[in-house]
């Protein structure tokens, strides 16, 4: 049975990958940081299914522990390690650029230097973004396009994308970077402008919630699923040799597309609830980002299996349950209306 390491674990793309590891036998190790509160409420359904008989093993660490991370990798003697875990919002890198530079490039060298001292050939992927481009033109955007990060967010995926292509061809290691363009679900984290829109567009259709603020509506996007992602991030380790691979579904939309089609879904009109406010304008703002993943169609046989229209439709589902839970909830009394459920 394979062993696999995931940091992020508890995450949107932790998730749907320990399922798939799961699902393929795998034996998976994961990696939460201890909080006053249980934050693996996206695994929770996995860890019921898989930790009793030791399938899924989970530990207190943190990206910025390098020796929490070394004795694990050295204990544990994964066959793959995946290194997802990071500040991944960009706004938010912009207010905390010190943790998001720590988080994201110390876990990195803290992994790859474990990976390299440890007697036994493991396989490492690293989680890098179309964030790194910069999205300066309308073009598509393969493995040869040059980098231009534009957040600290970026900077840092921009630093452990060049670690682990150093540690790939200085020390002989199977070590991969997946370029993933923006790829949404149900799982997805709320202060994303997806989820927010699908939060909004589910509380709006039940009537707990009255409008929406945004920032720019014409930044355009490669939306793809996150849960074929994963399936890519598996068939990238799992190739013959280690390699770079940019992962999207060759498609740009903007975030009015994205507004249109979830409030199509409620028979709603956008407009009637959309407002646009600076304040969620980025400092440095990335207006484009089309990815072209031709690479990876040709030598890893991937491809996204779900559509624009379905992804928007899948998570608009999910939240429009969960609304119509709220709504309930609100109106017998049980849940206390807050900003969250009103928020502008």
């Amino acid at each position: 049975m394979k062993k696999a390491f995931i940091t992020g674990i508890t995450g949107q793309d932790g998730y749907y990958l320990a399922k798939l590891l799961l699902e393929k036998d795998y034996e998976v190790h994961g990696i939460i940081r201890r909080a006053s509160n249980f934050n693996t409420n996206r695994i929770d359904t996995l860890i019921s299914k898989y930790s009793n008989d030791k399938k899924l093993q989970l530990y207190y660490s943190d990206l910025t522990d390098s020796s929490s991370l070394n004795n694990l990798i050295t204990n544990i003697k994964p066959d793959e390690v995946y290194n997802l875990g990071a500040q991944s919002h960009v706004a938010v890198s912009f207010n905390n650029p010190i943790y998001t530079t720590e988080a994201g490039n110390l876990g990195t060298i803290s992994l790859l230097e474990a990976i390299r001292n440890l007697d036994k050939e493991t396989k490492f992927y690293q989680a890098s973004s179309s964030e790194m481009y910069g999205g300066d033109k309308k073009e598509a955007l393969n493995e040869d396009s040059p980098f231009n990060p534009k957040s600290p967010y970026a900077a840092s995926k921009v630093f452990s994308y060049n670690m682990t292509k150093i540690y790939r061809e200085s020390y002989d290691l199977f070590c991969s970077n997946g370029i993933l363009f923006n790829h949404e679900s149900p799982h997805r984290g709320e202060t994303f402008v997806t989820r927010k829109i699908t939060r909004a567009v589910g509380r709006i259709s039940v009537g707990i919630q009255n409008k929406l603020t945004l920032g720019n509506l014409d930044s355009e996007r490669d939306w793809g699923f996150a849960g074929d992602y994963v399936e890519a991030m598996w068939k990238i380790v799992n190739h013959s040799i280690p390699d770079d691979f940019v992962i999207s579904t060759g498609e740009s939309h903007t975030v009015k597309d994205f507004l249109k089609v979830a409030f199509d879904s409620v028979n709603l009109e956008y407009s009637d609830y959309v407002e646009v406010a600076e304040k969620y304008f980025r400092p440095n703002e990335v207006k484009y980002l089309l990815g072209d993943s031709s690479k990876a169609k040709k030598e890893i046989n991937w491809t996204p299996d779900t559509s624009f229209q379905d992804l928007v439709k899948m998570m608009i589902e999910n939240d429009v349950r969960i609304a119509k839970s709220e709504k309930i909830l609100l109106d017998q009394g049980l849940l206390e209306p807050s900003w969250e459920n009103y928020q502008k």
